[in-house]
């Protein structure tokens, strides 16, 4: 499975403006939205902040993975976020957060969605590749990187 293969490359945004968790996943939902317009997109953020209410997906080393399932959706999206400046993000080590991989899967997608969440976080451990991440130069070359895994 090629996370490249869940991706659009309009749902990566090379540099995030927000400041705030909740500003973050309006901001990565927005190009989802207008892929979907039939996708309720206030309802997809209130759905991933019931979901950080139960736990931080701000895991450390700078990386959130939000996620959340959505009724009227029928395949697994994700949308990939950078913020140089970084977004305060509830971290587990309680720093800010500078890569961002949001999921939304369709309610009935349990396997698929935890198979997606864990190569996530396999990819994210390795820290060569968090630092090509962060110091990727352009939109094109953070789209190329992120085709490759």
């Amino acid at each position: 499975m090629k996370l490249g293969d869940y991706l659009e490359k309009n749902f990566v945004l090379f540099n995030l403006a927000s400041d705030t968790k909740s500003e973050a996943l309006t901001e990565l939902l927005a190009p989802i939205g207008e892929a979907y317009p039939e996708m309720d997109t206030d309802q997809a953020v209130r759905v991933l902040l019931e979901r950080e209410s139960l736990g931080t997906t701000g895991i450390g080393d700078g990386i959130a993975i939000p996620h959340g399932k959505l009724e009227n959706i029928e395949k697994v999206v994700i949308a990939v976020g950078r913020s140089l400046q970084g977004v305060e993000f509830e971290a587990l080590d309680h720093k800010p957060c500078s890569i961002f991989f949001l999921v939304l899967a369709p309610e009935n997608s349990a396997g698929m969605h935890l198979r997606i969440l864990a190569q996530i976080s396999r990819i994210l451990k390795d820290e060569a590749f968090r630092k090509r991440f962060i110091e990727t130069e352009s939109h094109d070359e953070l789209w190329q990187l992120l085709q490759d895994v």
